[in-house]
Parts: structure tokens; sequence; C-alpha cells
């Protein structure tokens, strides 16, 4: 593991450096808070050890530097005038701890390991969400280079968002992106699909119910806005939700409290909410199906998710995309597609958007030869 030491003090440089080395750490030094930040951005560190009284650049102020830039190593400060006001003022702005000199070598060590640990962690789950969430939004064209635009600015907020577009166009993908890029993106995101749940079941699966509530209920239950407390929430197909969900949803949105069914007791609840439609919510409050204090609610920010024919350029990437996936998952080597099979695909009709592309791509994979020939496309897809 690969260790930076930023001291003023030689003697400490030298020391520390000394006592990780003999416990197998490779370790590099920097004198000042200028040269350690500048080592940090270039190099990739396990851990961090920083001074906090330095000349030029302060500990403090490289700690807060490492971060503006997104470098995600863990820090461990370092100060031989500690007090309690200057511990917490770190952990603050990011520290992972904070030691006092002189310096005690199994606290050191215990730290170290306490912090690689930490990293180790974050990086496992990293991996692992990118297996859940890991569909990368693919094409070059101008709607989407617009729409991760928006996704960058839209992100780190707290507002909620709503996503409209036609069904199979990647509204999803578009939610997750979000996630995955917010400030909560280390806390739980639950999905939920309000087309799929019958309507005398929403309360109990958006607020919970309490033991003894209805004739099924034979344990607590936490709802699924309970769940993603502290996290994000996705509500699909929210223009299906009746008009009674609407208004507690409403109420949630408004207060952050909720009471789950047969319950006396309000919860309060910290959850950003994602919402997603292919239908024109304003027009179903024309005609009386959707609240339109909900709808304001929901639409501070509007993402607008092209349909795949109005993103034809992407057609060529989404195929190479698709017959990788796809050949990957069935432990086969990846095949191509003729340049004249993906001009048909490309002027064809895509009513069912992405996910009907990649239903075609797959099929055309299993029925088609190597290379797929535009022969195959005329006989499997037009």
């Amino acid at each position: 593991m690969k260790v930076l030491i930023v001291d003023d003090e030689r003697a400490i440089r030298y020391s520390l450096k000394e006592i990780l080395e003999m416990e197998n750490y490779q370790v590099e030094t920097a004198e000042n808070g200028l040269e350690g930040l500048s080592k940090a951005e270039k190099e990739k560190y396990d851990a961090i050890f920083c001074d906090i009284k330095m000349p030029e650049m302060d500990g403090t102020e490289m700690l807060v530097k490492l971060i503006e830039a997104g470098v995600e190593t863990p820090v461990i400060m370092v100060s031989g005038h500690a007090d309690i006001t200057t511990a917490v003022d770190c952990i603050k702005k990011g520290a992972f701890d904070f030691i006092e000199k002189p310096l005690d070598l199994n606290r050191i060590l215990i730290t170290l390991k306490n912090a690689t640990d930490k990293a180790n962690l974050v990086t496992q789950t990293k991996i692992l969400k990118k297996k859940i969430y890991g569909r990368e939004m693919i094409g070059e064209s101008e709607p989407v280079a617009h729409l991760r635009d928006m996704i960058g600015k839209v992100a780190p907020t707290q507002a909620s968002v709503l996503i409209t577009g036609p069904n199979g166009s990647g509204k999803e993908l578009v939610a997750q992106s979000i996630y995955q890029m917010s400030e909560r993106s280390m806390m739980p995101f639950v999905e939920v699909n309000c087309a799929a749940i019958p309507s005398e079941l929403i309360d109990s699966e958006l607020f919970g119910h309490k033991k003894g509530s209805f004739t099924s209920a034979i344990r607590d239950h936490k709802g699924k806005f309970e769940q993603a407390d502290g996290g994000t929430i996705f509500l699909d197909e929210i223009g299906d939700m009746s008009l009674a969900a609407q208004a507690k949803v409403l109420r949630v949105l408004q207060e952050r409290k909720l009471t789950p069914v047969g319950g006396d007791k309000e919860i309060t609840v910290d959850v950003r909410v994602i919402a997603a439609t292919n239908k024109n919510l304003q027009e179903e409050i024309g005609k009386g199906n959707f609240r339109e204090d909900l709808y304001h609610r929901l639409s501070v920010i509007v993402l607008k998710v092209p349909a795949l024919d109005d993103r034809k350029d992407d057609i060529p990437l989404l195929i190479s995309h698709f017959s990788e996936r796809i050949c990957a998952e069935s432990g086969k080597p990846t095949r191509a597609f003729s340049p004249e099979a993906v001009k048909l695909l490309q002027e064809r009709p895509w009513p069912g958007n992405i996910r009907e592309l990649r239903n075609v791509v797959e099929r055309l994979l299993i029925l088609g030869g190597n290379p797929v020939t535009a022969r195959d496309v005329e006989d499997y897809v037009m």
C-alpha cells in the first residue's frame, strides 16, 4: 500500500516514513502543503498523513483543496497543537481522523489500517453499484449531450426531478445516473413502479404498515419512503398513481413525515424524489387524473429523454454496445454488424426505442450470420 506523508518537519517525515516502511508500506514524503497537494493530485495513495501547521499552505487548506479536486484518499491530520476545536473542524471538512504529536506507534498503525479498510470498502461498494447500476448512457448525438449536461448540473443538488419520455427510452437509466452523481450515492436508491402496485396495496408499499393493521399484516413493514431515508426514491410511472396515493405522496414531500398504515406515530424521512412518466402530466391534470400541486412539487427540474427516432446517429454506437454486452453475457466473442445492416437499422422506425433496439440486436445475434448482414435484417426485423 502507498502512503504520502506531508510535514514541514524533516525529522517527523523520516521517522514516520521509517516506521511505515518497516510495516511494508510504500512511502513518499512532501515538505509542505503545496508539494503534498501536487503529489496527491497526480498519484494514487491509499492514505495521506498531513500536518496542520505548515508554511505557505497549511494542512487544513490542503485538505479542502484535495476534496475540491475530487481526491478520495483518506486524510489523517497530524498536529502538535491539538485541541478539540481543531480536530472537529478537520473532521467536518472531510478528514478521516486526527492524531496528536508526539506520535504513538500503535495509534498510527491502527488509524492507518482503519483508513485503508474504509477506502477499500468504499471502492468495493462502488464496484458493486457499478454492477447493479452500471449501464451507461451511450450516444454522442446533440440530444444525448444536452441530457448529460443537464444531469451533471442537477445531480449534485437536492431538487426533485421529473423525467419524461416515451417507453423504452431510458428514463430509469437517467434516474440512476442522477443518483450515482449525487451526494446521496452512498445511501439507498429505492425504485417503485407505481403502475405495478395494486391500488389497495400502494399505501402499505409506499408508507409501510404496522402489525395487525389488516389481515395479512403479520409483522411491521417499512414502506419504500422509509427504506429510502437519507437516500433517493425513484417513482417510476408516476402518472399511473391513484389520486388518493398522490395526496399522501404530496404530504410526505411537503412535511417530510409519514404515518404507516395502522400506525399512530409520524415518522420523519429525508428523501430525494425522482419521478418518471411517459404521460403528459399537464394533460392529465386537465383531465382530473393528476394533482397540479404534486406536479409542481415533482417538476422542480424536468428532464426530457429523447426518443430513439430523434437520435438515430447514436444507433451504430448502441448496436456495438449491445452486441458486446450480449456476447459477453453469453460467453461468446463479440460479433460484427455489416455497414449495410447498420444502415438498414438506422432507417427503420423505433417505436419501442432503446429497449426495442436491444431486443432486435439480440435476435440478430442469435439468428443472423457473422457478421450480421443486411439480408439478416430483412429476414428477421423488417
